[in-house]
């Protein structure tokens, strides 16, 4: 037998024993919370860790605090929680959409908000271009202490973070802008969509854009933030034909992956219509 035939697990009783834990078995080691990532290693051909250390015990890991101007999400969070906490926070449907419609109902009571951010092989998470237009941000946790940077320059480093680091908690603003999170999924992806579109707007009182955030997920490796959107956007009145039209002619900007669900070209060839979804929901 390998060793990745029987992997240990130890249940962490507190944070400082799970990055204890990590810590000491390095490479070797990784968390487990939702675990639906994990147990479909075999299906991609990957080899289990030898040893996971679980996060269920760990206290503030499953809370949710919505505030007047920010709301902080525990990394335990499943989705189905984070889907009913939102559901009725108007500037927060976007966010409450992604949780509520990803995968199926059996995956969403398992996995969670630190999982879906954390797997950087996973590039169709829904709730990654929801975050970046609330302009999240993470809370990492070492023995050394707390860092706390963007959402994007998580996604940028996340691959690359050093063994017996935890992703603790999300912080993501508040504000009077409303959102909205457009999704294609396709029979043969399964229950994963083969591009996003989250979007983030906020008008003046005659209806004109003072500020718009786009992002886009499952279309690239990474998710990220669409500016040239944004700024086709902001000024006019919101329009959903509009907004179609300027998706129309800026998305060359993305170079759509390769994937037995979809070929690169057509990620990229939906995300017009998934911006005149997004704005019709808006509106």
């Amino acid at each position: 037998m390998t060793p990745s035939a029987h992997p240990s697990l130890y249940v962490a009783p507190s944070l400082e024993d799970a990055l204890n834990a990590l810590a000491e078995r390095g490479a070797d080691g990784a968390p487990l919370a939702g675990g639906t990532w994990i147990m479909r290693a075999p299906l991609r051909h990957e080899a289990k860790s030898p040893a996971f250390v679980g996060l269920g015990r760990v206290a503030g890991f499953g809370r949710i605090e919505v505030h007047d101007d920010h709301v902080i999400i525990g990394a335990g969070v499943t989705h189905a929680r984070l889907a009913e906490a939102l559901r009725d926070i108007p500037d927060l449907q976007g966010l409450a959409a992604a949780a509520g419609r990803s995968a199926n109902p059996a995956v969403r009571r398992a996995a969670t908000v630190g999982g879906n951010l954390c797997t950087a092989g996973f590039a169709a998470a829904d709730l990654v271009p929801a975050l970046l237009c609330l302009e999240a941000e993470v809370e990492i946790a070492s023995r050394a202490g707390v860092q706390r940077l963007s959402l994007e320059a998580f996604l940028a480093a996340r691959a690359t973070l050093e063994p017996g680091r935890l992703l603790t908690q999300v912080h993501a603003l508040r504000s009077s802008a409303r959102s909205a999170h457009a999704r294609l999924p396709l029979r043969k992806a399964g229950d994963y969509p083969v591009a996003i579109l989250s979007m983030a707007v906020m008008r003046d009182d005659a209806g004109r854009v003072v500020r718009a955030r786009v992002a886009v997920g499952s279309v690239e490796a990474v998710a990220r933030r669409w500016p040239a959107l944004e700024a086709a956007l902001t000024g006019p009145p919101l329009d959903a034909a509009s907004a179609e039209r300027a998706a129309t002619d800026l998305a060359g900007e993305f170079d759509g992956r390769e994937g037995v669900d979809a070929p690169g070209w057509y990620r990229v060839a939906v995300l017009p219509a998934l911006a005149r979804r997004a704005v019709a929901a808006l509106l």
